[in-house]
């Protein structure tokens, strides 16, 4: 089972940046698909972005399209959520997630099988 732990969270102000790593335990992480995933008080988790297997396609929700971009070093066993222009409503608890099966690019929660607890990322005015 693959343990996923992230980091780089933490309070900015609006208009700022901040910049999330997702370090995983295994060395199968290079097969998988890694996705970023939110949940904000009162609201469903939802998918913020997610990045193939080997880095060569990504996709986002459109609220943050153009303004976070998802990477990954396979080496290193870590996927990053590089988020600029922080606005309110990014305000969330930040997790990575594996997907349950190599090779695949998901964007609903059921297509992936291991979590991260999450890093808080509060965005103020």
């Amino acid at each position: 089972q693959v343990q996923l732990v992230e980091s780089g969270g933490g309070l900015v102000q609006a208009g700022g940046s901040l910049r999330l790593s997702c370090a995983a335990s295994v060395g199968t992480f290079s097969r998988y698909g890694m996705g970023w995933f939110r949940l904000a008080p009162g609201k469903e988790r939802e998918f913020v972005a997610g990045i193939s297997w080997n880095g060569g396609r990504s996709t986002y929700r459109d609220s943050v399209k153009g303004r976070f971009t998802i990477s990954r070093d396979n080496a290193a066993n870590t996927v990053y959520l590089q988020m600029n222009n922080l606005k309110l409503d990014d305000t969330a608890v930040y997790s990575c997630a594996r997907e349950k099966w190599p090779n695949g690019l998901g964007s609903r929660s059921v297509d992936f099988g291991s979590w991260g607890q999450g890093t808080q990322v509060t965005v103020s005015s």
